[in-house]
């Protein structure tokens, strides 16, 4: 049954993990470099970035971001909805194996091969990204373009976070395989189904995952950025590398309010904060600090592993009790 296994999906793994050394290649051959201006410069690295630097910053994103969610549609999901689709399962059970260890075999073989595909990704673009998550951890000046590592758009492409994404996603797959039986619906679905999950844990999931802070700071503790109209846009506390899950001004009072439309014509930013604090307006802030990071990685990772679990159970029951 492995080789059969192997022999099944031998393309669609060729294809991953060719793609896959070759970013690999394209990060060692110009992660060094970046790693000794890190070291030469500190904090300055971003007045000394390339823009060739850049496009490999987010093409090592982008491909991590990806990679479980190419796993579940082109792994997952044909997995088990291919043999039900065609009907060549029934070969295989009529034959000494059972279903359990057919189905076994299938997930234990692609399972890991999915596994070590994100985990060699996540761990070269970490290992690459590593003196630009500093710099930006550090309060390094012009870091605009760059985000720190514990924001929703890097945090999924970092540290051990991506192995429980991609396992997920391949359960996913071949659940949805299992219940759909159609190939191409079953891609569709999954890819849908995960492009929600991944909606719904940055936003309801993983800001409780650790514990978060909260800041209420007068305007000249936090250094006001951008003033609008209608509120302070963007602060700056002093907590470089967080992220920010709430922000809001208060009025003397405590209760949200629009700043008065006679603050945002003052003569400069700071003239704007002594006068902003005279009124009693002050900034709350609720956000998760840099050093949560590993905690929210192994919270989630445990998280989608659990679920992955959880699904591998639910398809070895449905194929034992309900599929025919």
């Amino acid at each position: 049954m492995i080789w059969l296994t192997w022999r099944q999906f031998r393309t669609q793994a060729t294809v991953i993990y060719t793609a896959l050394v070759f970013l690999t290649l394209l990060l060692a051959v110009t992660g060094p470099q970046l790693a000794d201006l890190y070291g030469t410069v500190g904090d300055g690295l971003f007045d000394r970035i390339t823009s060739a630097d850049r496009t490999v910053y987010y093409l090592g994103l982008a491909v991590v971001l990806l990679v479980p969610a190419v796993i579940g549609m082109f792994w997952g999901a044909p997995l088990v909805a291919r043999e039900l689709e065609t009907g060549t399962h029934r070969l295989a059970w009529n034959q000494s194996v059972s279903r359990t260890r057919w189905l076994a075999a299938k997930l234990t073989v692609t399972g890991i091969a999915a596994v070590a595909a994100a985990a060699l990704a996540a761990l070269a673009v970490t290992w690459w990204s590593g003196p630009i998550d500093q710099a930006v951890n550090s309060g390094g000046t012009g870091a605009d373009p760059f985000y720190p590592r514990i924001d929703p758009l890097v945090f999924g492409a970092r540290g051990v976070v991506p192995i429980g994404h991609a396992a997920f996603a391949f359960i996913l797959g071949v659940t949805l395989g299992v219940l759909v039986r159609r190939t191409v619906p079953a891609m569709a679905a999954t890819l849908a189904t995960y492009a929600a999950v991944q909606i719904v844990m940055p936003l309801w999931v993983r800001p409780h995952l650790a514990a978060s802070v909260q800041a209420s700071l007068s305007f000249t503790e936090a250094k006001p950025v951008t003033i609008g109209v209608d509120s302070v846009q963007q602060v700056d506390f002093g907590q470089p590398g967080a992220w920010v899950l709430s922000e809001q001004t208060v009025n003397a009072s405590g209760d949200p309010a629009p700043l008065p439309t006679s603050f945002t014509d003052c003569p400069s930013m700071s003239d704007c904060a002594a006068a902003l604090d005279e009124a009693g307006y002050r900034q709350e802030v609720v956000y998760q600090p840099a050093g949560n990071f590993w905690t929210l990685q192994w919270a989630e990772t445990g998280i989608f592993l659990g679920l992955a679990l959880a699904l591998a159970g639910f398809c070895a029951w449905w194929i034992r009790r309900r599929t025919v």
